[in-house]
């Protein structure tokens, strides 16, 4: 099987959709006690529990977190689609375990997971928590790599709809990063271990999804997770899993972020060739913010009796409601949508807004609308 047969092969089909809860990988853990240490090593704010599962006997130690953003759950499913490859006897999965030792923690923030925020339960972002260490989330994050002693991290997140790769115009389907150690971004030889990782993993993922693969900002801050613990000589690699085609629930995602992982333990440690990887690295395409979910143009309005064409542009927004994920699509640009594109579009030909008794579009509210008062949009899709 290639890696996106792997993927769909071992893809863990309990885990679907956006919104992952602690309630819902119980079950799974329990299940992997059968073939890995799982052990349950801390408490949220909230006393949920938080879990780590420990993976083969290797020489290299890998340490690899999930969801200490609680909305940004795909990197979690790919991680238990992952755990279920590593319970397999294929030879790759064996040799992994051979060679490595992860400690893997799928759920940092079991609360904002719950709560679906991206803070944890004290409105606290973990991310931004690594040098003042207030939250336990974060002390146990420090304290599991003190003890551990990694000899690499995995950072595991989710980003936006909004982004895609700078010069291509395609949605930013996976994105990495190797942070930067010092204001200067400067690169030294502990970062460049993390991009020889990230060039392989690139190298991979360009099989399967060609120039959606981004390369992240990398802005210093140590109060950042990543930028900390590189700081501290620990090669630190950000996992940003992003948009696919029509993919809102992220589960076609979730298979090249298995397909990174995977490709990361393939990848060479020694060795690195200090100009080919870092020209490798900065020519992977920098995520750019040049996406809406819908993009509308030639929409024809009326304001003070005097008619407009005008493009605008509606984006969604993410609420729980009775224990489900709904997406709600808000107006949030009106004109001045030039470089951007939509993940989805329509012309509307000149045609005439209408919604309720407003001939023209209003930001902040729900796209909901008419065009001619015959082309109906519901919660920014055409339904007509």
């Amino acid at each position: 099987m290639n890696n996106l047969q792997l993927a769909t092969h071992y893809l863990e089909s309990n885990l679907k959709g956006k919104y992952i809860h602690l309630d819902m990988i119980i079950p799974l853990l329990n299940n992997l006690k059968l073939n890995f240490d799982v052990t349950q090593i801390g408490k949220s704010v909230q006393l949920r529990d938080i879990y780590q599962i420990k993976i083969g006997s290797g020489k290299t130690k890998v340490l690899i977190w999930s969801q200490m953003h609680g909305n940004e759950s795909t990197t979690t499913k790919a991680l238990f689609d992952f755990f279920n490859f590593l319970s397999s006897d294929d030879k790759l999965a064996q040799k992994i375990k051979e060679e490595y030792t992860l400690v893997c923690i799928p759920m940092l923030n079991p609360d904002g997971a719950y709560l679906y925020t991206r803070e944890n339960a004290n409105n606290i972002d973990l991310n931004r928590d690594a040098s003042e260490a207030s939250q336990p989330e974060m002390k146990l994050l420090l304290a599991i790599y003190k003890e551990f002693k990694p000899d690499y991290c995995y950072n595991l997140h989710d980003q936006r709809t909004i982004f895609g790769t700078e010069g291509f115009m395609l949605p930013a389907t996976v994105s990495f990063l190797a942070p930067a150690y010092n204001e200067a971004r400067a690169y030294n030889e502990v970062r460049l271990k993390a991009i020889a990782i990230i060039n392989n993993i690139n190298t991979t993922l360009q099989e399967y999804i060609p120039n959606q693969i981004g390369r992240f900002d990398d802005s210093y801050n140590v109060n950042c997770t990543g930028d900390y613990f590189i700081t501290q000589n620990t090669p630190t690699i950000l996992f940003e899993a992003g948009h696919y085609a029509k993919d809102y629930d992220r589960d076609v995602v979730r298979n090249y972020v298995f397909i990174a992982l995977l490709s990361s333990f393939n990848a060479s440690y020694e060795n690195v060739i200090v100009a080919k990887e870092l020209t490798n690295y900065l020519n992977i395409p920098q995520n750019n913010k040049c996406f809406y979910d819908f993009i509308y143009k030639n929409v024809t309005i009326i304001n003070n009796n005097a008619e407009k064409i005008i493009n605008f542009a509606a984006q969604y927004n993410e609420v729980i409601e009775k224990g489900q994920l709904k997406l709600i699509a808000t107006i949030v640009k009106i004109d001045d949508l030039e470089g951007f594109k939509g993940h989805y579009e329509y012309d509307c030909k000149n045609g005439f807004y209408t919604s309720n008794e407003e001939r023209y579009p209003i930001l902040n509210s729900k796209a909901d609308f008419f065009i001619n008062n015959l082309i109906k949009f519901k919660n920014g899709v055409n339904i007509i």
